[in-house]
């Protein structure tokens, strides 16, 4: 008897070696059109991915961000949780986009913009590289903004 199980032997030693368990790597959501889109998890981050979007091996999307179809996001950029990047949207490299925040279809972010939390790019708008759009601010649709390092914004 073994006495420092109370005279049980642990039940691990009874059972089979345990098995390596494999989630699966995809989602398949239903849109408001009642078409399915698969999304993959990307491998940094385990955000969703749609197919169709390209996104950089050296790129980290959260888990709970979206990339649409159509949607490139480049090396080394970040794209944090709950963010949601529509189709055909282009994230240049080392872009940070912050948590919950929304970039619009067909809109441009330059290299090395930071999108603060919870910010709106609207549709086809254009942020320069380099450029800071702060916490809770929004870019208008079409829009082209360029901001100095502390994020006031430059005259066009």
């Amino acid at each position: 008897m073994d006495s420092t199980h109370g005279g049980l032997c642990s039940i691990s030693a009874l059972l089979a070696p345990e098995e390596e368990t494999v989630g699966k790597n995809y989602v398949d959501i239903e849109d408001e059109r009642g078409q399915t889109l698969r999304y993959r998890k990307h491998g940094n981050g385990r955000g969703l991915i749609a197919n169709g979007a390209k996104v950089h091996a050296t790129a980290t999307v959260e888990a709970g961000a979206y990339v649409e179809p159509g949607a490139q996001v480049a090396a080394d950029a970040f794209v944090g949780a709950g963010a949601w990047i529509e189709k055909d949207a282009v994230i240049g490299a080392k872009v940070r986009v912050g948590p919950h925040a929304h970039v619009g279809p067909g809109a441009r972010l330059g290299a090395g913009a930071t999108i603060g939390v919870r910010a709106r790019i609207g549709r086809d708008a254009s942020v320069s590289p380099g450029s800071i759009i702060g916490d809770d601010e929004g870019v208008a649709d079409g829009e082209r903004v360029a901001t100095d390092r502390r994020g006031l914004r430059l005259a066009a």
